[in-house]
Parts: C-alpha cells; sequence; structure tokens
C-alpha cells in the first residue's frame, strides 16, 4: 500500500464538503437497504462522521500499532448498532464507490488496489474486536430509570439500574440510547461504582439532540434505557498517582468530576481536593445540595462556586480558571477540567499561560463526534460525543 497516495486521494475527495456523505449513503442504502436501520431515522446529525472516521483510519493505516487497540475497541462498540461481520463488505464498497466518484480521473487501478486493502485490514481487526468482546459484555446493557428528577428547565438528573453489572471507572464515559430513536450519546456516570450498581447520570437537552432531550423531557422513572461499554480514561485518576488534585467543573460537566471525588473518599488516600464549580447564573447551581453534603462530609475538600453573571456586578463575567489562578498557585497537583467546549477550552488556555504542563492537566476535548472519548485519543482532534 502507498499510504502517501491513500492520503493524498482522501484530501482530494473531501475537498468536496458534504457531498462526499450524501454520495456515500446514497450509495450504501440503495445498494444495501438492509444497512438502514442501524443509522438515526434523521440523518442530518449524522453528516460526515462514519465517511470522516473511515477516511482517517484507513489513510493512517501505517500506523497499525497505533490504530490496533482502538479498532478493536470499535468494533467492540459498533455491536450496540447491531453491526455484524457481514455489513463490514457494504461498507467498503460504498467508501471505494464514493472516493472513485470524488477522485475522478486521479482513481486508478493501483489507488482502488490500496483502498481496498487499507480498508480490509480495518475491517478485518473490527471484526476480531467485536468476535472477542462476544464472551465478555453484551452489545448494551438494558437498564431500569428508577428516579427521573428535573433539575432545571433543560437539565435532569436520572438513577437508573442496569440489568445486570456494568463496570467503569470514574471519569469514563458510557454510551447512553433510547429506545426510540436509533442513537447514541456518551455521558460521564456521576458516581462511582456502588455496590447496588446503579449510576447517576447528569443530562443537559442540547438543542437538535435526540437522545439528551428524549432523557429530559420523555423520560420518568419505570422506563427502560439503553447502555453500553464505557470509554475513555484521560479523566481517569491513575494518570494524577497520588497527588493532590484541583477540580474545575462547569455545568453537568460536574458529573464526572462528582464521580472523581467519590472515588477519593472511598481510597481513603488522605489527598487533597479542592473544587470549583462553575455556571452561568446562582439558579444553574443544579447539584448543590450534593455538592455540599459532600464539602461537609470530607474535610479534606474544598469548594467554591464560581457564578458567571452575578447580580451584584452587572456587566462582569466571571470564569472558572480565572477564579482558579486568582486564588492561588496550583503547579503542585493534577487539574482536572470538565464542562462545555468553551469553559474547557478558555481553562486549558489559561491554565497553560500561567506554566501548567500538559501532562498534569487533564481534559476530555471539545466537540461532538460520533465515536466519543476513544475517537479522540486516537486521532489527537477535538472532536468527541459527550454531552455537557
Amino acid at each position: 500500500m502507498d499510504v502517501a497516495r491513500l492520503k493524498q486521494s482522501w484530501s482530494l475527495a473531501a475537498a468536496h464538503g458534504d457531498q462526499v456523505p450524501l454520495y456515500f449513503y446514497s450509495t450504501l442504502f440503495l445498494a444495501h437497504p438492509e444497512t438502514r436501520q442501524m443509522f438515526p431515522t434523521n440523518m442530518a446529525g449524522q453528516r460526515d462522521r462514519l465517511v470522516a472516521a473511515l477516511g482517517h483510519v484507513v489513510s493512517h493505516v501505517d500506523q497499525v500499532d497505533r490504530l490496533v487497540g482502538f479498532l478493536r475497541d470499535l468494533g467492540a462498540d459498533h455491536r450496540k448498532f447491531a453491526v455484524r461481520a457481514e455489513h463490514y463488505p457494504a461498507v467498503g464498497e460504498a467508501l471505494l464507490a464514493t472516493l472513485r466518484h470524488f477522485c475522478g480521473e486521479a482513481w486508478t487501478e493501483e489507488l482502488a488496489a490500496d483502498w481496498a486493502a487499507a480498508y480490509g485490514l480495518v475491517a478485518r481487526v473490527m471484526i476480531e474486536g467485536a468476535q472477542a468482546a462476544e464472551s465478555q459484555s453484551p452489545p448494551w446493557w438494558v437498564a431500569e430509570v428508577l428516579t427521573h428528577e428535573q433539575r432545571t428547565f433543560d437539565v435532569a438528573v436520572l438513577t437508573v439500574r442496569p440489568q445486570y453489572l456494568l463496570p467503569f471507572t470514574p471519569g469514563q464515559s458510557i454510551g447512553v440510547s433510547h429506545p426510540a430513536v436509533r442513537s447514541w450519546r456518551y455521558y460521564s456516570p456521576a458516581n462511582a461504582p456502588r455496590p447496588d450498581g446503579t449510576v447517576e447520570l447528569h443530562v443537559r437537552a442540547a438543542p437538535g439532540g435526540v437522545v439528551s432531550s428524549r432523557l429530559v423531557y420523555g423520560c420518568a422513572a419505570g422506563d427502560q434505557i439503553h447502555l453500553a461499554s464505557p470509554v475513555g480514561d484521560r479523566l481517569t485518576l491513575w494518570q494524577a498517582g497520588s497527588s493532590d488534585l484541583l477540580l474545575l467543573a462547569g455545568g453537568t460537566g460536574w458529573a464526572p468530576v462528582k464521580a472523581l471525588v467519590e472515588q477519593v473518599a472511598a481510597e481513603g488516600s488522605g489527598r487533597r481536593v479542592d473544587l470549583y464549580v462553575g455556571a452561568r447564573s446562582r439558579t444553574e447551581f443544579y447539584d448543590s445540595e450534593a455538592i455540599d453534603k459532600l464539602a461537609a462530609t470530607h474535610p479534606w475538600l474544598r469548594v467554591s462556586y464560581v457564578a458567571g453573571a452575578d447580580p451584584a456586578r452587572p456587566g462582569e463575567s466571571v470564569r472558572v480558571a480565572d477564579r482558579v489562578l486568582a486564588d492561588g498557585d496550583w503547579r503542585s497537583r493534577h487539574v482536572y477540567v470538565c464542562g462545555s467546549d468553551e469553559m474547557v477550552g478558555h481553562s486549558v488556555a489559561a491554565l497553560s499561560g500561567a506554566g501548567y504542563q500538559p501532562g498534569q492537566v487533564h481534559h476530555e476535548g471539545y466537540g461532538k463526534h460520533w465515536y466519543g472519548p476513544a475517537w479522540r485519543t486516537l486521532t489527537g482532534s477535538d472532536e468527541s460525543e459527550v454531552d455537557r
């Protein structure tokens, strides 16, 4: 395989923008209509996600050592879409047809062979990952909604109980779907693992988000939802060793941070933890009762609330990271940041500018990418699917 030729041809096709996924899906669904049921009814949110992922992975197939673990995990994860081994050739055919169409005269038999070989390798590793996972975990867990609390107009806190234990590490994300929609979104559990196996989810309804809107507005105790295997490790505590912690949470980004606080409490390690919780206004601190209870219970935890808009100071806007830097020098600590794209981006930039090293500042990334934290780890891109 000529890797340089693969990358060049992908760039040539990708330059056509939205026409590429439109052609791809039209080709796939017309030739293999049985695949349509694996995708959301409304394809507006899907767009170029699958095509971009395939193009990136296949055109970087020379990085085999880096790709294999990710692809095996991705293959295992795709079981939740009911993807089976026989579906991979159909996707490959549609991909090659799309590339042939948009590469035009640049498309040659040699290039077609390169793409076929690269995609074949990717498909083989993903299929192996799916087969290996069959003996370890189900494609998804069915979970009962035990409680549904509407905390603000667009934020709900759900406690759900999977039909059997779903193992995860605080800071990871799990796939969440509702049986009424064919879409998945990733949410970080807001608790450390519990003896009863229940999971707490903090969900903000995102504009146009079919999963988040269903969970916030169309879900009640007694309903069932689906959960998928945990992914991601960027927010887990193993990276911090035994260091003291500085935690920055914005909005429903508080969820994984809450899980980290519970993990520290369970460890009994004696770490010092300073927690800064930010929101756009004082009325949006939707989980303050639980935060205050944690602070009252654990003397090693110090909590500061940061309201972006303060009625006492009209016209001023306070950001979490700015407040943190004004309060002291935390460079001896590992820092965890979770919140909206804007909050995380500003916080990371502010901390970096103040001399904090990349290895001590932990965050998941930005955006709304289909594949979630694992994809972002592979590509180093700023795209994720975790809703905050």
